[in-house]
């Protein structure tokens, strides 16, 4: 496909990300998103993973099944950058990260990712917060059921 995203999506109680103590972004109830970039990925490639990440159904219905969006639950999303989740553990005791986009080429793709996902928040009530891209950042969230999914773009399209 020409694309290789990862993501880690949480069902979030809560979740925060500082940078330097400070914190840059904060949700109530809603998703926590770790998104990384392999070498091979496209600015276009964002928009196919953020329509699958909102229109998920992960939050419960009245009868407790998961059943609903975060478009039609309304809430929040983070999304954090992390290159770490293309850290390759198959050799040695040393994660390689050689399929992991550069900071230069990851940037844009982070960019694109975050305006599809805002786009696509926008209409529905879903607020946005990220992290800072190439920061040290200290990720605090409640994870609620808990669900923890992973995606992988070259698995769904």
């Amino acid at each position: 496909m020409g694309f290789d995203m990862r993501a880690v999506i949480q069902r979030v109680s809560r979740a925060e990300v500082r940078v330097g103590g400070q914190v840059v972004g904060r949700i109530g109830r809603g998703l926590l998103v770790l998104v990384g970039f392999a070498t091979c990925d496209t600015p276009g490639s964002g928009r196919a993973m953020a329509e699958k990440i909102v229109n998920l159904r992960v939050f419960d219905n009245e009868q407790g099944k998961m059943d609903h969006s975060i478009l039609e639950m309304g809430g929040g999303l983070l999304v954090i950058s992390q290159f770490t989740l293309y850290g390759d553990c198959r050799k040695g005791r040393r994660p390689s990260y050689s399929m992991a986009a550069s900071p230069e080429s990851a940037r844009p793709l982070y960019e694109a990712f975050v305006v599809s996902l805002r786009d696509l928040a926008r209409a529905h009530n879903v607020s946005l917060s990220e992290g800072q891209f190439q920061a040290i950042m200290e990720v605090e969230s409640v994870n609620d059921g808990p669900v923890t999914l992973l995606l992988d773009s070259e698995k769904l399209f």
